[in-house]
Formats: structure tokens, sequence, C-alpha cells
């Protein structure tokens, strides 16, 4: 099963930039889903994530925030598959 991975982001953000690069890069090496969430087009979301993007959720969890390594995202993604049924 391919993971999803969700990047909370908004324009102008550029920590979000940075972690949308790790992203990109990972995921040419290691197949996931990515959808990525600009925060600022639903007010649920920009009102719990205003002061902390970029978040990066792995299967629906909440795994990093602000800032993200390829080598840190490659380890979340091994551990999340070993441990699915």
């Amino acid at each position: 099963m391919i993971p999803t991975v969700t990047l909370y982001t908004r324009l102008g953000c550029h920590l979000c930039d940075d972690a949308k690069a790790v992203l990109d890069a990972v995921r040419a090496e290691h197949p996931f889903e990515l959808a990525v969430v600009d925060i600022d087009q639903e007010p649920a979301l920009r009102a719990r994530y205003t002061n902390d993007v970029p978040v990066i959720a792995v299967g629906g969890r909440t795994a990093f925030k602000y800032r993200l390594t390829a080598d840190a995202l490659l380890a979340r993604l091994r551990r999340d598959e070993t441990q699915e049924p």
C-alpha cells in the first residue's frame, strides 16, 4: 500500500517551499501519494495551523512541523511500512 503524505502549506512560506522540495526529492526515490493543502483556503485549517506551517502528516498523523529532512522522512515512511498488517 502506498502511503499518503499531506503537506499543509500556504503561499509565501519559505519553510513550506523547503519542505515541498524535500518531499519531491524523496518521492522520486520512494513512492508515496502527496496531497498539498493550502490552509488559507479552509478557515478551520487556517485557524488550526496558521502559526505552524509547514505541517507534514504521514498516513493522516502529524509527523513533522517546520523543518523536514529526507532522512527523517524516509525513516518515518519505512517505519510505517513495517507496522502495516
